[in-house]
């Protein structure tokens, strides 16, 4: 298996390189040159299985034996060793034939935690025979800088650095990441938006001096490990609801549109997905190009679901190489290169007639505003008894909103625990959700952080200044 840039002018990658790279140097994102295909009767035999066993027999295609079979489940079974519950990704009913998928069991209390744990692993294993060491960076909106430190810290090979917009997540988000004392792990509060924090990460890599210098590697979800690891719970889920035999559908909180690319990847390597819907919240970016096929950012609205506060949506890159062939049926890399020189260059794009329906016939979309978040999370406990965080109410909101063939299982992604957004679920339900009992002491815990400009010059100084165990 070898993985090409969205782009078409970086070098063909195996996993592991690509895995390390991150982000290609032309720009792009990593995509497999051919999707695995997973038989009836292979997915149908995931019924049962561990959830580690089903993450090793899922990503082998994928990994092209750069690890055998054997470190491969060791690997898996170390990750997800230290979740909260058997199935690692249970199912939740809430009503009729709907369902919430919850994501949020893993030490970090979020769905990030399901590709983060084995990510860990794999960079350990993988630096750690080539005699290598790495420089972790990585742009947050919430959650993936709190997992990545859990999976990194303490990791002799990695030194991890996340950017996230300094005053614009949870307090609960924030001491995650401000509370880990490893000395290979630090949190950088950028004065701006994720988006910021995304477009300086970017700018760090394509800074070919500094990016060979520190050997960066990159942990967002514009990583295809990030994206291949998170591929499993759509199997697991559809399987425990009777697929392959049975169709299901998924409603997926969607702000980097990396986890809602896993289930096209799920979709794509033979499981009967029937519709994948794309839940925005007032930062409805790719509510509005599925709409209108016009790609425009606005402003970066604050909003209850801070993970979500995007407008440049990364991975959505990756759907856009899918939905632009070539004539000879393959991605078309210079139209997809083009709508990003686009973006850059005059604040936006349009998509074409073709590749705008050929992602429509893949997925549906819904904006789901502040009241109506705050409603749906008042809905849920009401008619369940269950608390819901601002996110996975988006979710169950918007598959309610696009939910169709009622016969068909709808579920809704439960991307993080509600106690990681304690203001915005009291004020909807009038219960204050609880740390569980491994972060009870987390508001006592020292904090470690560094405030840094909105300057790319003066956060790779920062970077630079502290890595290798300096600083």
């Amino acid at each position: 298996m070898r993985y090409h840039s969205t782009r078409g002018q970086a070098p063909a990658l195996d996993f592991e390189e690509a895995m390390l790279a991150g982000l290609a140097v032309d720009g792009g994102l990593y995509l497999p040159d051919a999707w695995p295909q997973l038989s009836v009767d292979e997915i149908a035999g995931l019924a049962g299985a561990d959830y580690a066993a089903a993450a090793a027999t899922i990503l082998a295609p994928f990994l092209g034996g750069v690890y055998s079979a054997d470190t491969l489940r060791a690997m898996a079974d170390r990750a997800y060793a230290g979740f909260a519950h058997p199935a690692r990704a249970p199912l939740l009913q809430i009503g009729a034939n709907e369902w919430i998928l919850e994501l949020h069991r893993g030490p970090t209390l979020a769905f990030k935690d399901f590709a983060m744990q084995l990510i860990g692993e794999m960079f350990e294993r993988t630096l750690t025979r080539r005699g290598r060491r790495a420089t972790v960076i990585g742009a947050t909106s919430g959650d993936t800088g709190s997992a990545a430190m859990e999976a990194f810290r303490g990791l002799d090979a990695v030194d991890v650095f996340i950017l996230y917009p300094h005053g614009r997540v949870s307090e609960v988000q924030r001491r995650q990441m401000t509370t880990p004392s490893e000395a290979n792990v630090h949190a950088l509060a950028v004065e701006g938006s994720f988006d910021d924090c995304q477009a300086l990460v970017k700018a760090m890599f394509a800074d070919a001096a500094f990016r060979e210098k520190m050997s960066l590697a990159a942990v967002n979800s514009i990583n295809w490990a990030r994206v291949a690891a998170q591929v499993v719970y759509y199997f697991t889920a559809a399987v425990a609801l009777g697929g392959p035999a049975r169709r299901v559908s998924f409603s997926v909180p969607t702000g980097n549109f990396g986890d809602i690319y896993a289930g096209w990847t799920a979709k794509r390597m033979g499981l009967p997905i029937e519709r994948l819907v794309v839940a925005t919240n007032e930062n409805d970016i790719l509510h509005r190009t599925l709409e209108t096929g016009r790609y425009a950012p606005q402003t970066v609205r604050r909003t209850t679901a801070p993970s979500m506060d995007i407008q440049v949506s990364s991975n959505f890159e990756r759907a856009l190489a899918d939905a632009h062939l070539d004539a000879a049926g393959g991605r078309d890399a210079g139209a997809v290169d083009g709508l990003m020189a686009a973006l850059r260059e005059e604040g936006g794009f349009t998509i074409g007639p073709e590749p705008l329906e050929a992602l429509r016939a893949v997925f549906d979309s819904a904006r789901v505003d502040e009241a109506a978040v705050s409603a749906e999370i008042r809905r849920v406990r009401d008619e369940t008894g269950e608390v819901i965080d601002p996110h996975t109410a988006i979710g169950v909101a918007a598959g309610r909103a696009r939910r169709g063939d009622p016969q068909t299982p709808m579920i809704c992604l439960g991307c993080a625990h509600a106690a990681k957004f304690p203001d915005a679920v009291e004020a909807a339900c009038g219960v204050r959700p609880a740390l569980p009992p491994h972060m009870a002491d987390l508001f006592e815990r020292p904090e470690r952080v560094t405030v840094v400009p909105n300057a790319l010059d003066a956060v790779e100084a920062e970077i630079a200044a502290r890595a290798n165990g300096r600083g």
